[in-house]
């Protein structure tokens, strides 16, 4: 099994910028106008968060971004949609350090704690957009995505052929392979939960020990067939996966 590649498509009706270029030069500037318009909301959505945790107002938005609520419904067209986009950029943040980290080319015990570092970074400086998507409780109205769901059913999925890979390359049955990375992402997701909640240990401590449980894991199943891995020497060959986020594509066809 080769590189696996996983593409995020999630809701974001307004603009309409996924029509493409109409040869009126005006009419696409305008297009591409608003496109850089809503992502400038979405970025002053996130300071919101930040000054006001997960139960925001469209009012908070808007003072965050300097414009009246009115102007920002011309760009979304509910709490949800707001939501949604929101979500967008979380994948986004978390993938453009995720992606690097479990691709480095490094021995399998600092792979796997970057990996980890890299998603404890992420909530760790955005924790009220952590919560709000993984509560779902921004708008009365259902959105369109589940996007913490999504991004774990991708991030496993890309998990499951990474460790797939590398196990056929150890000669040991990779039938394994699935539900190991549903149990790691699973055990992650909880953990990073719980230590936002409680902050009772440094996250240096937290990726630390998740980094111990995950490698003690994967060392013994090797074991149990007969391979031994150095935790610190890098693999001869090192499998990787592509974990893009196509977030929206109306963004994407723009230009």
């Amino acid at each position: 099994m080769g590189p696996v590649t996983e593409h995020v498509k999630r809701g974001g009706k307004a603009p309409k910028a996924g029509e493409p270029a109409t040869g009126d030069a005006r009419r696409d500037r305008w297009r591409k106008h608003r496109v850089a318009r809503r992502a400038e909301f979405v970025e002053a959505a996130l300071k919101a968060l930040d000054e006001h945790g997960p139960e925001l107002a469209m009012e908070d938005v808007a003072v965050a971004a300097g414009v009246t609520k009115p102007v920002l419904y011309r760009h979304f067209e509910d709490k949800a949609d707001l939501y949604v986009a929101l979500g967008q950029r979380g994948t986004e943040l978390l993938f453009s350090r995720l992606v690097p980290a479990i691709n480095a080319e490094l021995a399998p015990v600092p792979r796997i704690r970057m990996a980890l570092d890299a998603f404890f970074g992420v909530i760790e400086e955005h924790p009220n957009l952590y919560r709000l998507l993984a509560r779902g409780s921004f708008t009365e109205k259902a959105a369109d995505s589940d996007v913490v769901a999504e991004d774990k059913e991708l991030i496993a999925t890309a998990l499951t052929a990474l460790l797939g890979d590398y196990m056929r390359m150890f000669g040991m049955d990779s039938g394994a392979a699935e539900p190991w990375a549903y149990g790691i992402v699973g055990m992650v997701q909880n953990t990073g939960e719980w230590w936002l909640d409680r902050r009772s240990m440094s996250r240096d401590s937290v990726v630390e020990y998740l980094t111990q449980i995950i490698w003690a894991a994967i060392d013994g199943l090797a074991r149990q067939n007969g391979v031994t891995i150095d935790p610190d020497l890098p693999l001869e060959e090192n499998k990787v996966v592509q974990l893009a986020a196509v977030t929206n594509k109306e963004d994407s066809d723009v230009g």
